[in-house]
């Protein structure tokens, strides 16, 4: 049986077009999709009435919550198989939980009751800095949220920590028949970059002293790249594959390029036993300002 794709709804605006976009990526994997809504009502006001007994409001609510995203997710596709959950502890807790039995967990980029100002509100943040399975944040302007780039953004690290990454990157890829752009951003060393002048026996260096030795920062980005999807690429030879090595640091490059995509994925190393935020900078940046539904991928080390 298929794992189901989880979605946090907490009837935000935000999360309901985080169900918009689930609903839509259930149907090309034919996943089933779960709704949960995590309450702590049950814990405040006595546990669950008996029959006929009177509801306490946050029950109702949740279950209002729940029930107005699934129709909502019935009515965009009623071939999707959808079931509802309401969960009696904290937001992340429960998302977490339920990743563990998960192709991917959803949710939107804000909660209900979060500041307007906020770029990404704390659930979204922190489930994607802790879950083991791959969480999208769903975010960014509309043409990428709908999808009508008809492209998909994979970050390249190396095959260690971006090996699942690079999966789900053509999975989604191949599920939508569209194209995979891998890029690979890389840095001049600081030194390369300032003006010098360096002495050899006796003389000045002038360009050719301070040129890049062969197999410089270029050469490895486009050696780190063509290793990742050799072995990424090996069971979807149909995907178009676009390779790119930029010059620059990796999150401005993948924030600038996310306007043009439909979904950037990129790679998280997860440390055994570490409970606190495992996001590098990249995943931060595009967490807060890319301008497309971002998959956060782990890769255990």
């Amino acid at each position: 049986m298929a794992l189901p794709l989880v979605v946090g709804v907490d009837g935000s605006e935000s999360s309901l077009t985080a169900v918009d976009w689930a609903v839509a990526e259930a149907a090309r994997h034919g996943l089933p999709l779960r709704l949960v809504h995590a309450s702590l009502w049950e814990r405040y006001e006595g546990g669950v009435p008996a029959d006929g007994a009177e509801r306490p409001s946050e029950q109702l609510m949740a279950e209002h919550v729940v029930g107005s995203a699934a129709e909502r997710a019935r009515r965009r596709d009623p071939d999707v198989k959808v079931v509802t959950d309401i969960l009696p502890e904290d937001a992340v807790s429960a998302l977490l939980r339920e990743g563990q039995d998960a192709f991917a967990l959803v949710t939107g980029s804000r909660g209900r009751g979060e500041l307007r100002g906020l770029l990404l509100g704390s659930v979204g943040l922190a489930v994607a800095g802790r879950a083991y399975c791959p969480v999208v944040v769903v975010r960014g302007d509309r043409a990428g949220v709908a999808g009508t780039h008809e492209r998909i953004l994979l970050g390249a690290g190396t095959s260690d920590s971006c090996g699942r990454a690079a999966e789900f990157g053509f999975r989604e890829a191949e599920a939508r028949g569209c194209v995979l752009d891998v890029v690979r951003a890389w840095r001049r060393p600081a030194d390369v970059l300032r003006p010098r002048h360096r002495r050899t026996h006796g003389r000045t260096g002038g360009a050719a002293a301070d040129a890049a030795p062969p197999g410089g920062p270029e050469e490895r980005a486009a050696a780190v790249l063509e290793e990742l999807l050799r072995e990424a690429a090996a069971g979807h030879r149909a995907v178009r594959v676009r390779r790119a090595t930029v010059e620059g640091p990796a999150h401005k490059v993948l924030v600038e390029r996310s306007a043009a995509a439909d979904l950037v994925v990129v790679g998280a190393r997860r440390a055994a036993g570490h409970f606190g935020l495992q996001l590098g900078r990249t995943g931060h940046t595009l967490l807060h300002h890319a301008q497309c539904p971002v998959a956060v991928v782990p890769q255990q080390v």
